[in-house]
């Protein structure tokens, strides 16, 4: 049987990526979360605030470190896998690839030692301060990374010679047309993460002890910073990242929302099914004008659909739309969630809502699946492309390397990941088995 390389690479990449990438949004979301407990520790001298940063301080060194190792592969496989597509881009990733490393890598992980290790042992200001630069340089480091994802999707500040792009302008490349759209709804999407993450855990140690008082006020302070940002995503910067993806990507958005045919007053649809060749919806459930009016102010307003490009140029429909229409299925989720938990904080009910305790538990890893979902509509929708209007992907990989090796690669870096995730989950399990204050430190257990 004769295995094809560029489908392999194409799967390997998403194997390695996909994994890495459940790490990133929790030490982001979290490094903010863990600086509003730090400030409150601090300023009100509250010993509950004081045992949650050091408590969810070690989650995120466990976070980090796990990020970091499966984030090393994808580096080799640009060159490996993709080497006609690492030459191409050679020029443009080079700069934001090395500032990601030298200003926000360097910056996140030294000051992570000093916030993890210097407790008790530097002055509370500069602790502070170590704690304010890990969230910075985490924000850094995703900041660049997206510059460079953007560039893809997005093309500017180059010229093409000798077969690859040049850059000519750093400033329009950083800041090409989807790089802060993007970036606000990607970091807004992290933070949503970080409240679920800590929500979640401190449902379970409510569950466990009703009456820790630690656990509530981490509660308290997930659910309400999980509404806002909740709220944030959907508008503005939910709306403001698809409406730059019409403009820019018009065939990755018509193939997300269903839009097969060009049409004035395009409908929203909010439920269907996609199939067949030519695609069509089944069982849709549409309001008719909307689409346009929230692209273009308009209800009569045109919208693109796949019909209007060459079929060589089409992304896969199916892919892209499950995954943009469940994106925004969970996140109308969690606004009703966080919403409901904060109406229940509110009315003194929400320590004692076993029911919905249990609910806001099992709902930690969903912010996770939406980010996986919003990167496999971001990158499989802008496919045949690797670089958008550019470079396709069947021209962008390396003819060296045989789709033997790529097989092997893949089941060795999936045992791989098998374990750290597996190992991972322990480490996780076991810190919040351990609770808020570890036995010996005086006080209760949670």
């Amino acid at each position: 049987m004769q295995l094809d390389p560029l489908l392999l690479s194409r799967i390997q990449f998403a194997v390695t990526i996909g994994f890495h990438f459940l790490f990133p949004p929790i030490s982001i979301g979290l490094a903010w979360l863990l600086l509003v407990m730090e400030t409150i520790a601090w300023k009100k001298g509250d010993p509950d605030y004081q045992r949650l940063a050091k408590f969810f301080a070690r989650i995120l060194g466990i976070t980090f470190v796990v990020g970091v190792a499966t984030g090393i592969v994808m580096e080799f496989q640009f060159g490996m896998n993709w080497a006609k597509y690492s030459k191409f881009v050679g020029d443009i990733f080079g700069a934001p690839l090395a500032a990601e490393g030298i200003f926000a890598f360097f910056l996140e992980s030294g000051f992570l030692g000093l916030y993890l290790f210097g407790r008790n042992r530097v002055s509370r200001a500069l602790h502070w301060f170590s704690c304010l630069m890990v969230a910075v340089g985490a924000s850094i480091s995703a900041f660049w990374i997206i510059v460079a994802n953007s560039w893809q999707q997005t093309p500017a500040g180059y010229v093409m010679r000798n077969g690859r792009a040049e850059l000519v302008s750093f400033y329009e490349a950083v800041f090409n047309p989807s790089t802060l759209p993007r970036f606000f709804h990607t970091m807004d999407a992290c933070l949503i993460v970080g409240a679920f993450f800590v929500a979640g855990i401190a449902a379970w140690l409510l569950l466990k002890n009703p009456e820790s008082s630690a656990a509530k006020k981490a509660l308290r302070l997930a659910v309400i910073f999980g509404f806002i940002f909740a709220l944030l995503e959907l508008f503005p910067f939910g709306h403001l990242h698809i409406v730059r993806v019409a403009e820019t990507q018009p065939e990755k958005f018509a193939a997300s929302e269903g839009i097969f045919e060009t049409q004035s007053k395009a409908p929203l649809l909010l439920f269907g099914i996609p199939a067949g060749n030519p695609p069509k919806i089944l069982f849709p459930i549409r309001v008719p004008g909307i689409l346009s009016l929230m692209l273009h102010g308009d209800i009569n307003a045109e919208v693109t659909g796949i019909d209007a490009f060459p079929k060589d140029e089409i992304p896969p429909i199916l892919l892209p739309f499950v995954s943009y229409h469940s994106m925004i299925a969970l996140g109308m989720y969690f606004i009703a969630l966080m919403g409901a938990s904060v109406y229940l904080l509110w009315r003194g009910y929400l320590y004692t809502c076993r029911p919905l305790l249990k609910l806001i538990f099992y709902s930690l890893p969903l912010p996770v699946l939406t980010c996986q979902l919003g990167w496999i509509m971001a990158e499989v929708g802008r496919q045949p492309w690797i670089v958008y209007g550019l470079l396709k992907t069947k021209d962008a990989y390396s003819v060296t390397v045989s789709g033997g090796e790529i097989l092997f690669s893949i089941l060795l870096f999936s045992v791989i990941y098998i374990f750290l995730g597996s190992v991972y989950l322990f480490l996780l399990a076991r810190e919040i088995r351990g609770g808020v204050e570890p036995v010996g430190e005086g006080g209760h257990t949670i």
